[in-house]
């Protein structure tokens, strides 16, 4: 095989539809638009939503509440996942929670909640605890240390 002598798939390249160009070429005359109508006519373009004239659906349907721009997205870690993840006397560092696939690096401070039983010394450093998980880690021996944001 040779450089000159490479070729597509048969079939993978079609020609370009020329529509317009007369009626042997199957679309010529309305040029594949239909007849008539919006649609049909040069410079056609309508906005996201627009239906026609008829209410837009986003108009119609109610609205209700509102959605809070400070709202902050934290990424929850629970004690049984730190148990199954890390050994005995591991520090738990936020690349280390990356690491394991417990948490996504840069999306967001990690919170841990006293989800599942945790019965390993572990020193966690995390964005905020819960009460009952800071209490479960330092009932094991463990300490909790709050990292800024």
């Amino acid at each position: 095989m040779e450089l000159n002598s490479l070729r597509p798939a048969p079939g993978a390249k079609r020609p370009r539809k020329r529509i317009g160009r007369g009626p042997g070429s199957g679309t010529g005359k309305t040029a594949g638009r239909g007849h008539k109508g919006q649609k049909s006519r040069s410079g056609f373009s309508h906005r996201f939503g627009f239906e026609g004239g008829q209410m837009p659906l986003v108009r119609r349907i109610p609205k209700r509440g509102f959605t809070n721009i400070f709202r902050v997205e934290r990424q929850i870690v629970h004690l049984g996942d730190l148990e199954d993840a890390f050994d005995d006397g591991a520090n738990v560092t936020l690349q280390a929670l990356a690491d394991k696939g417990l948490i996504r690096a840069g999306r967001g401070p990690v919170k841990v909640l006293a989800d599942g039983e945790l019965k390993k010394k572990l020193t966690v450093q995390a964005h905020g605890f819960s009460q009952s998980a800071r209490a479960t880690i330092e009932a094991c021996g463990g300490s909790c240390e709050v990292v800024a944001s």
